[in-house]
This record gives C-alpha cells, sequence and structure tokens, in this order.
C-alpha cells in the first residue's frame, strides 16, 4: 500500500505562483512514478505533469510546458509541483497519483492522493 498526501494549494491571482507538495508513505518502491492531475467539475481527470523515481525522467501536458516543473526530493520522499505564471484555467483540484510508470491515464496509477485545490483568479 502506498499513501499520498497532498498540500499546497489555495488561491491566487492570475501570473502568481504556487507550489504543491505529495509526501508519499508506504510500500512506494513499487510504484516509482507519481504524476500529477487535475480535474474540473463535469470533466475527467487531465494529466497535468509525471516524474519518476526511477528514471529522474519527467514529462508534460502541452499546456504547462514552460510553467509548471515537476521534481523530487528523495530525502522527503516527497514530489512538488512548482506552478509559475498561472492562469485562471489552470483552476482545478489537483491529485497525485502512484504507479509503476509515467502514464497520461488514469489507469496507470494505483495510488491517489485526495486532491488540494487550486484556484486562480482574473
Amino acid at each position: 500500500q502506498v499513501q499520498l498526501v497532498e498540500s499546497g494549494g489555495g488561491l491566487v491571482q492570475a501570473g502568481g505562483s504556487l507550489r504543491l507538495s505529495c509526501a508519499a508513505s508506504g510500500s512506494t518502491w513499487s510504484t516509482p512514478a507519481i504524476s500529477w492531475f487535475r480535474q474540473t467539475p463535469g470533466r475527467e481527470r487531465e494529466f497535468v505533469a509525471g516524474f519518476s523515481w526511477s528514471t529522474l525522467s519527467t514529462y508534460y501536458t502541452d499546456s504547462v510546458k514552460g510553467r509548471f516543473t515537476i521534481a523530487g526530493d528523495n530525502a522527503k520522499n516527497t514530489v512538488y509541483l512548482q506552478m509559475n505564471s498561472l492562469k485562471p484555467e489552470d483552476t482545478a483540484v489537483y491529485y497525485c497519483a502512484a504507479g509503476r510508470s509515467i502514464g497520461t491515464r488514469e489507469v496507470s496509477y494505483h495510488y491517489w492522493g485526495q486532491g488540494t485545490q487550486v484556484t486562480v483568479s482574473s
């Protein structure tokens, strides 16, 4: 079992920044890929960014490239999503997820956090 706890969401003005954290515990060796998804009401979860502890590779959806950065802190077993130049369309509930490899589909992930709200005002 893997437990994921997100934090760092909040309200920010357009152009501002937030840093989300995803702290993992449990059998994390079994799920070396940690990714962030986001969801708005009435829509499916959308892949945002992924990080692999085993390869140190990263992957981003096109809409956040150049604005968001995903990185891991091995000592804290935490993956961060630094979000800069935020736009109102980034408003969503953000979830972190753990799986065996980075994938853009929800089915690639076995464990999910509870989500954290990000609201970007115009």
